[in-house]
C-alpha cells in the first residue's frame, strides 16, 4: 500500500482509501446502534432461560450507564493518545463484553458483562465521529451524512427484525455473538487502511474529573431510569440520587477549571455554536427515542399492527430522515451554508410532534405515516448537522472531546426522553383505564401500561376498547410534551451563527481541503 504522502498527492487513491475506512466506521456504527434493539427483542427468551425477571431492567440499565459514563473518557483519550489505537481498544472491549454476555449463565453475570460491553460501546460512536472529523474537512463531510443516516435508519428498522430472527433460529446467545464477526471485519479494515498520526501526551489523565463525571452521569441516568417505575419521583432514593448527581456535577465543573488536562475542557463551551448544538442534540435525542418507543406501541395497540409490521410502519419517518439528511449534506457541501437546516429542522420537529399528538383511535395508517414523515424531515435536518457544526466550532486538538460531549448530550437526552415521556404515558394510560375500564381496567394495567398483541386479544371487548383509547390518550400526552420541548431546540437554532466550514468546497483542490482550524467564539 502506498505511504501516506503518496495517498495524499493522488486524490483518487485517497478517496478510495477514505471509502474503505468509512465502510469500517459504518460497520462499527451499526454495532453500536443495533445492539440494544436486537437484545430488546431477545429479552423475553433470555428471561425464560436465565430467570431473574426482577432484574430485567438492569440488563439495559447497566449497558446504558456504562456507555454514558465512558463516552467522555474515550473522547479525551483519543485526543491525548491518538484516535486509532483508542478506537480499536474500544471495539475490542465491546467484543469481549459481547462474547461474555453470550456465555452468561445467570442474570447477574449477564448484567455484569453488559456493563463491560457498555464501556466499550461508549467509544464506538465517539470514535466514528472523531475519526470522520480528522479525515474529512467539515465542508466535505456533508456528502457522507446520507451514509450515516442510512445506517441509523437500517438499524432502527432492522434491529427488531434481526433480533427476532436470530433468537427464533439460533438462540438468544447469538444476539450477542453476531457482533463478533462484524467487529473483527471492522478491526481488520481499520488496522490496515486507517492512517492517523500517533500521539503521546505528557499530561496525566484527570482521574478526579473522570470520577466526578461518572458519578454525576450515573446518578442522572438512574434517576431517569428508576423515577416513576422502581421508585416514586418524590421518594427518598430518587431525592438522594438527585442530590448526589447535582453535587458531583457541580464539583466536576469546578475541578475542570483547575485540572491540568481536563476531561471536558470548559473552553469549548465558549463557542456559542458548540453550546447551542449541544442543546439541540439533547432535544433531538429526547424526541427521537421517545418517538421510536411510543409509535410502535400505538401502531400495535390502536391500529392493530403486528410487532414486525410496526417496525416497517416507521419507514415514513426513517425514510424522510434519510432523504433529508442526504439533501442537507449535499447542500452543505456545495454551498458551505448550514444555518437554515437547524431552524427548518426544529420547526418541522415541533409541527410533526404536535400532529402526532392529535392521533386518536380513528387515525388511519396513512395519516399517521404523513405525521411521522414530518417528524422525520425535521430530524433529518438535525441529526448530522449538529455534530458537523459542533466539530467545526472547536480546534482539531479538541475534536475528540467535542464529539464525545455532543454524543453524551444526545445520549442523556434520550435517557430523559424515554423516562419522562414514558412516565407521562404510563400515568395517563393507567388513569384513563381506571376511568373507562372500571375495576378490570385497573387490574389490567396495574402491572404495566404496555400490553402485547396476544394479551390484548384475550381482553373483553369493552376493556380492549378502553385500553386502545387509553393508549391514544397516553401518546397524545407524550407527543404534546415532545412538541413543547422541541420549541427549545427551535429557540437555540435561531441563535446559531453561520461560520464558514473548515475545508474547501468540491471545486477546490485536495491541497486546500484542510486549512488551519477556524473557531467561532
Amino acid at each position: 500500500m502506498a505511504d501516506t504522502q503518496t495517498v495524499e498527492t493522488e486524490p483518487e487513491k485517497k478517496q478510495r482509501s477514505v471509502r474503505v475506512v468509512l465502510l469500517a466506521l459504518m460497520i462499527t456504527m451499526m454495532l453500536a446502534m443495533l445492539d440494544n434493539m436486537i437484545v430488546g427483542t431477545a429479552m423475553p427468551t433470555i428471561v425464560g432461560e436465565l430467570g431473574g425477571l426482577e432484574h430485567l431492567s438492569w440488563v439495559v440499565t447497566a449497558y446504558t450507564l456504562a456507555t454514558a459514563a465512558a463516552t467522555p473518557l474515550w473522547g479525551k483519550l483519543g485526543d491525548m493518545y491518538g484516535r486509532k489505537g483508542v478506537f480499536m481498544t474500544s471495539i475490542v472491549l465491546f467484543l469481549i463484553g459481547s462474547a461474555l454476555s453470550g456465555m452468561a449463565q445467570d442474570m447477574g453475570q449477564l448484567i455484569g458483562f453488559r456493563a463491560v460491553q457498555g464501556l466499550g460501546a461508549g467509544g464506538l460512536m465517539v470514535g466514528v465521529m472523531a475519526i470522520i472529523g480528522d479525515l474529512i474537512p467539515p465542508r466535505e463531510r456533508g456528502k457522507y451524512q446520507g451514509m450515516m443516516a442510512g445506517v441509523m435508519a437500517l438499524a432502527m428498522i432492522g434491529g427488531p427484525l434481526v433480533g427476532g430472527t436470530i433468537t427464533d433460529n439460533w438462540g438468544w446467545r447469538w444476539s450477542f455473538y453476531i457482533n463478533l464477526p462484524l467487529g473483527v471485519v471492522a478491526l481488520g479494515l481499520i488496522s490496515v487502511v486507517l492512517h492517523l498520526p500517533a500521539k503521546r501526551a505528557q499530561a496525566r489523565i484527570d482521574y478526579l474529573g473522570a470520577a466526578l463525571l461518572t458519578v454525576g452521569i450515573t446518578s442522572i441516568v438512574l434517576v431517569t431510569t428508576w423515577g416513576g417505575t422502581e421508585y416514586a419521583w418524590t421518594s427518598a432514593r430518587i431525592m438522594e440520587l438527585i442530590g448526589i448527581g447535582v453535587a458531583a456535577l457541580v464539583g466536576f465543573v469546578f475541578w475542570q477549571t483547575k485540572a491540568a488536562e481536563p476531561v471536558v475542557p470548559l473552553h469549548i463551551f465558549r463557542s456559542r455554536n458548540f453550546t447551542l448544538m449541544s442543546i439541540i442534540g439533547f432535544i433531538t435525542g429526547f424526541v427521537m427515542f421517545g418517538a421510536t418507543l411510543f409509535l410502535p406501541l400505538y401502531q400495535q395497540s390502536v391500529q392493530g399492527a403486528s410487532a414486525t409490521n410496526s417496525g416497517l410502519l416507521l419507514l415514513p419517518m426513517l425514510g424522510a430522515m434519510l432523504v433529508t439528511s442526504m439533501v442537507a449534506g449535499r447542500v452543505t457541501t456545495n454551498s458551505g451554508r448550514y444555518y437554515v437546516f437547524p431552524v427548518v429542522g426544529s420547526v418541522l420537529m415541533v409541527v410533526g410532534l404536535y400532529l402526532l399528538s392529535t392521533m386518536d383511535t380513528g387515525t388511519s395508517r396513512l395519516t399517521s405515516g404523513i405525521f411521522m414523515a414530518v417528524v422525520g424531515l425535521g430530524m433529518g435536518c438535525l441529526m448530522q448537522i449538529t455534530m458537523l457544526v459542533a466539530q467545526n466550532s472547536v480546534e482539531m486538538k479538541d475534536m475528540g472531546v467535542a464529539s464525545s460531549s455532543t454524543t453524551l448530550f444526545r445520549t442523556l437526552g434520550s435517557s430523559f426522553g424515554v423516562a419522562i415521556m414514558g412516565a407521562l404515558f404510563n400515568h395517563r394510560v393507567q388513569d384513563t383505564m381506571a376511568e373507562r375500564g372500571g375495576t378490570l381496567g385497573s387490574k389490567v394495567t396495574e402491572q404495566s401500561a404496555q400490553l402485547d398483541a396476544k394479551s390484548l386479544e384475550k381482553l373483553p371487548d369493552a376493556v380492549r376498547e378502553a385500553y386502545q383509547y387509553a393508549v391514544s390518550a397516553g401518546t397524545h400526552s407524550a407527543f404534546l410534551l415532545g412538541s413543547i420541548v422541541a420549541v427549545v431546540a427551535l429557540v437555540a437554532a435561531v441563535f446559531v451563527k453561520e461560520v464558514p466550514l473548515k475545508g474547501a468546497g468540491p471545486q477546490k483542490s485536495a491541497d486546500d481541503a484542510a486549512p488551519a482550524p477556524l473557531v467561532e467564539v
